[in-house]
This record gives structure tokens, C-alpha cells and sequence, in this order.
């Protein structure tokens, strides 16, 4: 029987993480056997590699990006005895966005029935609604809530009567060039795509539980170059953005501050410090994380859920793992606040994933194993869903050099 391998890849600033995964049924204990049990991830491989060609989360080197994916594609393959052929695709970076429509159309059958085809006109005409989609592509048309005959609709509304239909939706886009050059990447490293996920939406597969999406939650994602952040409300994703500061900001500003190497910064920023380095190390990082939580609760204020979001903060990335943030962030935000760790079912042999770092990457798994892996409700989507509307690498490859 085939083994049914999926691959994680988040390409970030500063390093290059890939996760090998494979979607197992999990043994019965009781019925000794593999029949009508649940399935489970069982990581295989999770590889980091420093990272090149990056910066601020896109790419502006294809080559030097790829080499470096391909060194963590062939380690990954050393460990995990897969061939890293294809992998789903985390996308971040500064000009990632998040935009809301609005689209309105009447019911096309005569019983008032809602159909899939409304469904999908109603979201078509929300996205004629958009502007500012120049030198843009939406990579997501993610529906926040459906309104029939001016009334909201809790759950499904195919199936439901009406005569005029509403859809709210939400379009996350990034620049066409920043795409350009992820594809290309993959393609020098000679990795199919299987889809291209934004990454505050992938992170949040592995990160957030379905009651914390319910009930309202943000997850923050404090990367090398860039934080980013997502909301979500009600099960759907209300809001996401990508602010130009992360951890690797801190290092500099230690260098700086204390008058030392990159590198003794950067030690310095997770590791051992003396009582002497204490006070003025911890003052440098709190005005950095400063700048940053700031920028995440005036987006909360924005959107009209500062100090609203009862499951609170989750966070994840390298910098999530800087000593005391749980603590600074609570105060910043007043909102609960805790670290990122996996919600669904693994079998790992390394420690390390357990790291907020891993995130990412795991989600990317969860997302490509969804078709079959038995998920809450809410996290089965099926690997279509996120999927292009169009055959859109073929017809975006005829225009790559």
C-alpha cells in the first residue's frame, strides 16, 4: 500500500523549515487492531535550514532560495526516507493582505433553494467589488457570513430559501512578484506545488482548536523579519495582517545597544545572561517588543476587538520563544495569552516540534492531509478548498522566464 506522504514547507527570512508527514491510523488499543480508529500525523522528518535569498518574508533571489530549500529537501529526504518531490507552501511577507467585500445576487431557482452556483456568484460579485487588485493575486476568497433576505444565516446556508442572497467575504492577495518568485524558487529546487497557503492561515490548522476560533481569537506569529497576525471569530477568519518587525530586529538593536557581535546578540536574546547584562538587555527587548504589540493592538482596535477576544492571544514563531513575552504581551494587549503548541493528534520522535517555531510547517501538513485525516469538524476541508480557482501555476509559468 502507498504511503501517504504530505510535505510542509515554510520558507522564511532566516531559515528554511520542511516537514515530512504521514497520515497513519492510529492503533485501536481496545479492538487490537487499525480498524475504526482515528488517524494521526506521524512526523517523519522536521529540517531547518538557514535560509537565503529572502527578505522581509518574499523573495528577491529565486536562486540563492532555492539552493537553500533544496539542502533542507535533501536532509529531509536523508531522515525521513521520502522523496520530497511536491509540498504545500506557507506564503508570508509584508504585502500580504486582507481585504472584505461584499457581493449580492438573487436566487436562481424558482423554489428560492440556495444553490452551490448562488454561493459561488454571490462570492464572484463581492470580488468584483474589490479595489486596489493591481499587481495583485488573491490566493484565498475565504466567505466570512451569508445574509439571505437581510438576515444572517448561522451555518450552511446551501439549502436554505430565499429570494436574494449576501455574501461577506474575505480576499487575502499578495504581490504578483512576490509569487513570481516563491514559484520560481520551487521550480529551480525541482518541488511541484501542491497549493500555495497563506501562512497565518496555515499556522492556525495546528495552532488554534475550534472552540478558540469560535469564541474569538488572534494568532500572532513573530517571525525573523516580519510579525503577522490573524483573527478569527465565529470558526471563519475575520482579519489578517503583516507588520515589518520581528525578532531579528531585536538582535540588531542588542548589537547595537550592548555593543557586541550579531552572534553574541543573538545568544544573548534566548540564552544565559548575567545579572549586569540583565537589566539593560531586558529594557532593549521590551521597547522592540513595544513597537510590535502596539502595532498588533491598534490592528485589534481597527477591526473592533481590542480586549474582545475571550480565547485571547496564541503565539508562535522563533520569537515567540524570547523569555517573558507571555507576560509582556498579556499586558500589551489585555487579552489571556499563551504559547502556541500542536492541537491535533502527532506521533513524533523530536522533541523539537513541539517548538511554536513548527507551527507553520505543521499546519501546511494538516492542510495536505485533510482529505483523509480525521479532524474536527471545522478542519475538514479537503485539500480542494484551498486550492486555486483556475490552473493558475501552469498558466503562471508561461510568463516566468
Amino acid at each position: 500500500m502507498a504511503r501517504d506522504i504530505v510535505i510542509g514547507l515554510d520558507v522564511g527570512t532566516s531559515a528554511v523549515k520542511i516537514m515530512v508527514a504521514e497520515n497513519q491510523p492510529s492503533r485501536d488499543v481496545s479492538r487490537g487492531d487499525l480498524s475504526g480508529s482515528l488517524n494521526e500525523l506521524h512526523v517523519l522528518a522536521a529540517v531547518q535550514k538557514p535560509s537565503a535569498g529572502l527578505r522581509r518574508g518574499y523573495v528577491t533571489d529565486p536562486e540563492a532560495a532555492a539552493e537553500a530549500i533544496k539542502n533542507a529537501a535533501k536532509e529531509a529526504e536523508r531522515i525521513s526516507n521520502a522523496a520530497i518531490k511536491h509540498a504545500y507552501i506557507a506564503i508570508d511577507g509584508i504585502k500580504l493582505e486582507a481585504s472584505r467585500a461584499k457581493g449580492t445576487v438573487m436566487v436562481s431557482r424558482a423554489d428560492g433553494e440556495i444553490s452551490e452556483s448562488d454561493i459561488k456568484r454571490a462570492i464572484t460579485q463581492a470580488e468584483s467589488n474589490l479595489g486596489g487588485l493591481a499587481n495583485r493575486t488573491i490566493i484565498h476568497r475565504l466567505p466570512v457570513f451569508y445574509k439571505i433576505d437581510g438576515e444572517i444565516i448561522l451555518g450552511q446556508a446551501i439549502g436554505t430559501k430565499g429570494e436574494k442572497l449576501e455574501a461577506d467575504a474575505l480576499f487575502i492577495t499578495c504581490l504578483n512578484q512576490h509569487l513570481d518568485g516563491l514559484v520560481k524558487s520551487m521550480e529551480i529546487a525541482d518541488i511541484a506545488i501542491d497549493d500555495i497557503i497563506a501562512e497565518p492561515l496555515a499556522a492556525s490548522y495546528a495552532s488554534l482548536n475550534k472552540r478558540q476560533k469560535e469564541v474569538g481569537a488572534v494568532l500572532v506569529d513573530i517571525g525573523a523579519e516580519t510579525t503577522s497576525l490573524a483573527v478569527f471569530e465565529e470558526g471563519n477568519i475575520l482579519s489578517l495582517a503583516v507588520f515589518p518587525f520581528g525578532s531579528t530586529h531585536i538582535t540588531n538593536d542588542i548589537a547595537l545597544g550592548l555593543r557586541i557581535s550579531l552572534e553574541e546578540a543573538e545568544q544573548l536574546k534566548f540564552g544565559y545572561i548575567s545579572d549586569n547584562q540583565k537589566r539593560k538587555l531586558s529594557d532593549i527587548i521590551e521597547a522592540r517588543l513595544d513597537d510590535i504589540f502596539e502595532l498588533i493592538e491598534n490592528h485589534l482596535k481597527k477591526i473592533g476587538r481590542s480586549g474582545l477576544l475571550p480565547a485571547g492571544a496564541v503565539l508562535i514563531g522563533g520569537g515567540a520563544n524570547l523569555a517573558g513575552i507571555e507576560n509582556f504581551a498579556e499586558k500589551s494587549l489585555k487579552l489571556p495569552v499563551k504559547m502556541g503548541t500542536p492541537v491535533v493528534p502527532l506521533k513524533i520522535h523530536d522533541k523539537q516540534i513541539a517548538n511554536p517555531k513548527w507551527l507553520t510547517a505543521l499546519g501546511l501538513c494538516i492542510l495536505g492531509a485533510a482529505g483523509s485525516l480525521d479532524l474536527e469538524a471545522e478542519n475538514k476541508i479537503g485539500r480542494k478548498k484551498f486550492q486555486f480557482q483556475q490552473p493558475f501555476f501552469r498558466w503562471l509559468k508561461s510568463f516566468l522566464p
